[in-house]
């Protein structure tokens, strides 16, 4: 146990810089919690937000998500998109460990890269990342200073996919030291170097004074000198303890507070105005109805009745009173805001008249009421009343089937459900990351493809962006292939999601991204 848990911050270090300034700590809360900081477990935002702080790969994301250099100074693809050559920095060092020796660190070099990537697809380490490089079919390094992936066919988005934090480069001699736990005492290469971590209390992670980055100026970031994350299981105490000015920010809006923070139109509320600032920004997150288009339910299988649940409910009003205006009605098809690709025009606006007409002609031409089990879990129950209501009101009975996340993830992955809520948010900031859910090849379990669907025409579209490089061209496709889901109906997509985040005033450098990755290392508390 590491000392300091129920004293201030200043107290928490114990064994050097004891007088830490608590100007130069950012502190958030994790309910959550976290299973591993190891980054081939890099799975969800609970675990990449502190491995984001600790390591680095070949290339990262910039605020607008354009791939930008990170340890590779430098890229080229060979004309067929298939051969990647990375040129790596010869200044970055690991983070201290006695694993190394007395040098007690080293520089990265190219075979690092070779043996991280190694580990995702290493049964015995059990990645659930190693889908990150079904598109390879080989890798090596060339040289200290050069590392060179071949992919088995075109892929455009394969750059971006390598900013995913799973791609981090690690050290052999660390992973490999029988001593030392990777897990819960990583050693990376990044803006921050890990201190100590209580499970379920705390975890602490320091400056790293060796840190290759520079800004814009040539000052050596990061800036802070400590990020100190607690582990509150409980959402109110973390806002009470946000709202005493404990946490620097707060990155949920939970509907048991939601109103003390939000007015009605989504502004924050006057009693808080002199000490939170509010950011907003597209999240790239669409939530929708799928539904399995292998069900035997015969209302399932009419386009009509799809047609009819995906016009026939205000989308608009459900996002005003259900959710503070917070997110962005889903009108333009399943690529969301914040992604070249996406559709300007509407394609599934609310057309009541229209949508019980639809039914009103499956009745009569099929004998039956259209009835549907639609599965959720608790967080979206409201949402799903709402469904419930608006689809009585245009002659669907649609019954919810209450289940906790786990059971209904499983039940989705394995066809179980004939709808199910979902949400899909990006691994990688490309279109084609949405649009591989109803590729015919990818039916679930062993896909994302979790509706079934299947069309031929989409399927050749699809193959055909993959061989394009032209981003520009590419979004053209992909418009297409959007156009076509919204046309044959295998979801409802409810809405773009929009990140929200709640921030005490004096801290600057904190910028949102699509993504909504938690990037420290150029904050400043003023």
């Amino acid at each position: 146990m590491f000392c300091g848990l129920v004293l201030p911050l200043t107290m928490v270090f114990c064994d050097s810089k004891p007088n830490v300034d608590d100007s130069t700590v950012f502190r958030y809360n994790e309910f959550r919690n976290i299973t591993s900081l190891d980054p081939a477990f890099a799975r969800n935002p609970q675990n990449i937000w502190p491995i984001q702080q600790l390591f680095n790969g070949l290339v990262q994301l910039d605020d607008s998500l354009n791939v930008v250099p990170e340890i590779a100074h430098k890229w080229e693809i060979d004309s067929l998109g298939r051969t990647y050559t990375f040129y790596l920095r010869q200044d970055v060092n690991f983070h201290s460990s006695s694993s190394f020796g007395k040098e007690k660190t080293r520089t990265v070099v190219a075979s690092d890269f070779s043996y991280s990537f190694s580990r995702l697809t290493d049964p015995d380490v059990g990645s659930p990342g190693g889908w990150v490089l079904q598109q390879v079919e080989s890798y090596k390094a060339i040289n200290d200073s050069v590392f060179r992936i071949k992919l088995k066919l075109a892929f455009p988005a394969f750059i971006s996919l390598l900013s995913m934090r799973y791609c981090s480069v690690v050290p052999k001699e660390v992973v490999e030291d029988r001593t030392h736990d990777f897990r819960k005492h990583p050693i990376g290469t990044g803006p921050f170097k890990f201190k100590a971590w209580e499970e379920d209390v705390k975890l602490v992670l320091r400056k790293n004074p060796l840190y290759f980055e520079t800004d814009e100026q040539g000052e050596q970031l990061p800036y802070l000198e400590a990020i100190a994350i607690r582990f509150l299981p409980d959402i109110q105490s973390e806002f009470m303890l946000f709202s005493k000015g404990e946490f620097d920010f707060l990155n949920s809006l939970d509907p048991s507070y939601k109103d003390e923070l939000l007015t009605p139109s989504g502004e924050l509320q006057e009693k808080y105005a002199h000490q939170i600032n509010i950011q907003k920004g597209p999240y790239l997150n669409t939530e929708y109805i799928g539904f399995y288009m292998d069900s035997d339910n015969p209302a399932l299988q009419s386009t009509a009745i799809r047609k009819a649940i995906n016009i026939g409910f205000d989308r608009k009003k459900m996002i005003n009173y259900l959710r503070n205006t917070i997110g962005f009605p889903a009108l333009n098809g399943f690529i969301p805001k914040g992604l070249t690709g996406r559709n300007r025009t509407i394609l599934n606006d609310y057309n009541p008249i229209l949508a019980r007409q639809l039914v009103e002609k499956y009745a009569e031409t099929s004998g039956q009421t259209a009835r549907i089990r639609l599965a959720t879990d608790i967080n979206y129950l409201d949402i799903c009343e709402y469904l419930q209501r608006e689809m009585q009101k245009i002659g669907i009975e649609l019954t919810i089937d209450l289940m906790p996340t786990p059971t209904l993830r499983q039940a989705k992955s394995s066809g179980k459900l004939e709808a199910f809520r979902a949400s899909w948010i990006a691994d990688y900031p490309d279109a084609e990351n949405y649009l591989s859910l109803f590729y015919g090849r990818n039916f679930s379990p062993n896909g994302p493809n979790y509706t079934h669907y299947t069309n031929q025409e989409y399927d050749r579209l699809y193959r055909e962006a993959m061989t394009v490089s032209s981003l520009e061209d590419r979004a053209l496709l992909y418009q297409k292939m959007d156009q076509m889901i919204m046309e044959d109906y295998p979801i409802v997509p409810l809405y773009y999601d929009q990140a929200i985040r709640f921030v005490q005033k004096g801290i600057s450098g904190f910028e949102m991204n699509p993504l909504n990755l938690l990037q420290l290392k150029r904050v400043q508390k003023n």
